[in-house]
């Protein structure tokens, strides 16, 4: 057995390796805890106003304005999940709730792009009359709530899927608001009814668009991929220049979440370099770090390689023999 070292206690000294968001104020976990009553507050005054307008479109748009509800309070438990500490049955604590809330956002944002289709289909089949001027006042009281939320949750989303995928859902909604407002204008001066089902096949686009992006993205951290923008070539050929490394090999690098990327790997040390191996261990580990955002790795050092098959290493079952590429 070689030495092992294993860096997790980089996790906690470098800020953008935690998955976690904290709850004061500014984070987005604070954000979030505003964002929530406001948008259920939103789909409260919608729901009413289709009600009372006729309007399909203020009720699908409400509907849709409580699958935000649904993702915002999801994303919120997801920070909360993640900010629990590693347990003997949680190894890695519980930073991939955040990726499965993510997923699971993606999946709603689809299903109400599908909602739309249908319902844009039932109103070009079947124009229905409605109290135009109400529609607009309660569509424009839902984009000014929608705009306080979107904003609330600026900055916050670039580097976390899972307040991504809320955001997804305020933009959506933001986008509904301004189309419903955008039909009834055109329905008062022209009397031209199509205009908004057209607009909701639009949007529904749009959403459809971004839930596949986000289900994708969501799957490759599940599926243990190597980070968007890492490659295994490009990071064992950096790691060869660091004086007194020998050889990597049997390279993993996998994301625990949207900030934590992980790698382990078998790493010849070349003693004739004369260099002690905590040393060529340490400045692997800045290397992995500085350069490509690597913050916990486990690396395993030895004399000798015991690879003859790459950088690569595929997991075999028990019982099964590895089969070596030549």
């Amino acid at each position: 057995m070689g030495d092992r070292t294993d860096n997790r206690g980089h996790d906690h000294d470098h800020g953008s390796g935690a998955c976690t968001h904290g709850h004061g104020a500014g984070t987005a976990a604070s954000r979030l805890r505003l964002a929530i009553p406001l948008t259920l507050g939103v789909f409260a005054l919608e729901l009413a106003g289709g009600v009372w307008t006729s309007s399909l479109a203020l009720l699908s748009d409400s509907l849709h304005v409580l699958f935000d509800a649904t993702a915002l309070g999801l994303s919120y438990a997801a920070i909360v999940l993640a900010a629990r500490p590693a347990s003997d049955r949680h190894s890695y604590g519980l930073h991939r709730g955040e990726i499965l809330a993510a997923l699971l956002n993606g999946l709603t944002v689809a299903l109400i792009a599908a909602w739309i289709f249908f319902e844009a289909w039932e109103r070009l089949a079947h124009p229905r009359d409605i109290r135009v001027g109400g529609m607009m006042a309660v569509a424009a009281a839902g984009l000014v709530a929608n705009a306080v939320v979107a904003r609330l949750l600026h900055g916050h989303h670039h580097g976390d899927l899972n307040v991504r995928g809320a955001y997804l859902h305020v933009l959506g909604d933001l986008l509904a608001s301004a189309a419903v407002i955008a039909g009834g204008a055109v329905i008062w001066l022209t009397g031209w009814t199509l205009v908004d089902p057209l607009l909701g096949f639009g949007i529904g686009l749009l959403l459809l668009w971004g839930a596949g992006r986000l289900v994708r993205e969501s799957l490759h951290v599940l599926m243990e991929g190597v980070p968007v923008g890492l490659s295994v070539e490009g990071v064992v050929a950096a790691v060869l220049v660091v004086p007194g490394v020998a050889d990597l090999h049997r390279v993993h690098i996998w994301s625990l979440c949207s900030h934590i990327r992980a790698l382990s790997a078998h790493l010849v040390v070349d003693a004739a370099a004369g260099r002690p191996t905590q040393s060529v261990l340490d400045d692997v580990n800045a290397l992995l770090h500085g350069r490509f955002g690597i913050t916990h790795t486990t690396l395993q050092s030895e004399c000798s390689g015991c690879a003859t098959d790459g950088p690569y290493c595929t997991p075999i079952h028990p019982g099964e023999e590895r089969v070596v590429r030549l």
